[in-house]
Parts: structure tokens; sequence; C-alpha cells
């Protein structure tokens, strides 16, 4: 019996944290620090689950502002967000996820309906629990069968 493929929809965060290409990254900074996450989607429209432009990464604030002495008050999310965007289907799988993780580099990715339209994000993390889980449904295989092995040869 093949194991179920655990889909990213299942593992993805539907509320998803948005800004558009104009909020300054001081205020990316501060939205993320109150909802407590390391990014936001960039969207054209806020409040909406528009097509996602661009994502912007606690990384990005420090490195392309901070580090190198620019203003996040005068630099905006359309100027340092992450294009072209690294996306995922909401029916994927976590290994297409982490394949395209790892293909871009990237440790988030915006999830997108049948109609391309936002509906989640999954991070790393996500994966990294799920995958977690199957490791440890094969650990218990091999316990098991280690315990019958044991009973029977008594």
């Amino acid at each position: 019996m093949r194991a179920r493929t655990v889909c990213v929809r299942d593992l993805s965060a539907h509320e998803v944290v948005t800004v558009t290409p104009t909020t300054t990254l001081a205020e990316c900074a501060k939205i993320m620090r109150e909802q407590h996450v390391g990014s936001v989607v960039v969207i054209d429209d806020e409040g909406s689950r528009d097509t996602p432009r661009g994502i912007v990464t606690d990384r990005d604030v420090v490195v392309e502002a901070v580090a190198v002495g620019l203003d996040p008050s005068t630099l905006t999310a359309g100027d340092v967000m992450t294009t072209p965007l690294a996306t995922v289907r909401d029916s994927d799988d976590i290994l297409d996820a982490l394949a395209r993780m790892r293909e871009h580099g990237v440790r988030r990715l915006p999830v997108l309906d049948d109609a391309g339209n936002l509906s989640g994000i999954v991070t790393v993390d996500n994966l990294l629990e799920a995958l977690a889980e199957q490791l440890d449904a094969v650990v218990s295989v091999i316990k098991t069968e280690q315990t019958r092995e044991t009973a029977t040869r008594k």
C-alpha cells in the first residue's frame, strides 16, 4: 500500500499577510512584527485574493535596505520584492513544493488555487513537519517488524 500524498493545501497557512507595491519597507517590517510572520506577499489590491506579484521577507528588509544604509521608510515593497515569484499550486504535493523551493533557493512559496489566485503560503517548516511525520511512520514500520520477528523467534 502506498502512503497518502500530502497536498500543499493541507499544509499551507490560508491567512496570508499581504501588502501593495507602494508599502514602505518600514511598514512591511512593522506588519511582519505585528503579525508574527517572516514575509509579506505583494499584491496589487490590498485585502483581495489577487494574483501575487512578489514577496518581501524579513531578510530582504535587512539585506536590501538596512545593511547597505538605505532608509526603509523611503524604499517600497515594489523596490525590493522578489520577482519573478516562485509559487506552488494548492493541489501540488509536498515533494513538488520542496523541489520548487530548491530550484529557486527560497523557503516560502505563495500557494495559488486553480484560478491562479492567492490561497495560502507554505514554508519549509511546514514541509519539514509533514516529512518528519512520514519518516516517523517508516520508523514505526521498522520497529513493528523487529518486534514481530523477535516474538516469532523465541
